[in-house]
C-alpha cells in the first residue's frame, strides 16, 4: 500500500509541475570591432528581444572617452513592448522610449534660463 501511494504521489507531482521554462535562442548575431577604436554590435533572440549599439573612442579635452548610441527592445511578461534609444558621451546618457516620462515643462523652462543667464561671481568691492 505504501508503495501505491509513494508512485501515486511521484505522478501526481509531475503532473502537476510546471512546465521548464524556454530559454531564447540567439537567432541574429554581429559584432564588428577595427583598430581605430569604432564598434558595432547587435543582437536578436527567439522572444524578440532585439539590441545594437555602436560607439568608438573619442578625444573630450585632455581625455579620450568612449561614446555610444544604439537602442534595445524587449516585451515583459506581460505583454507590454518597451524600446529605449540612447546615446552616451560627454554629455552623459540619454535614453528616450514611449515608457520613459519627458522632462516637466517648469524644469524645461528652469534649464533654459539657467543656460542663458550663466552664473557669474560677483565682484569685489575695492576698498
Amino acid at each position: 500500500m505504501f508503495k501505491v501511494i509513494v508512485i501515486s504521489a511521484c505522478i501526481l507531482a509531475s503532473i502537476a509541475a510546471p512546465p521548464p521554462e524556454q530559454v531564447p535562442q540567439i537567432i541574429e548575431q554581429e559584432s564588428e570591432v577595427d583598430v581605430g577604436g569604432k564598434y558595432h554590435y547587435k543582437f536578436a533572440t527567439s522572444d524578440g528581444t532585439k539590441a545594437e549599439q555602436q560607439g568608438e573612442l573619442k578625444q573630450i579635452g585632455n581625455e579620450v572617452g568612449g561614446i555610444a548610441s544604439g537602442f534595445y527592445e524587449y516585451t515583459d511578461n506581460n505583454g507590454t513592448h518597451y524600446k529605449v534609444t540612447y546615446t552616451a558621451d560627454e554629455h552623459g546618457f540619454v535614453a528616450t522610449g514611449d515608457h520613459i516620462p519627458g522632462i516637466p515643462e517648469a524644469i524645461a523652462r528652469g534649464l533654459k534660463w539657467s543656460e542663458e543667464h550663466p552664473y557669474k561671481e560677483p565682484e569685489q568691492k575695492k576698498q
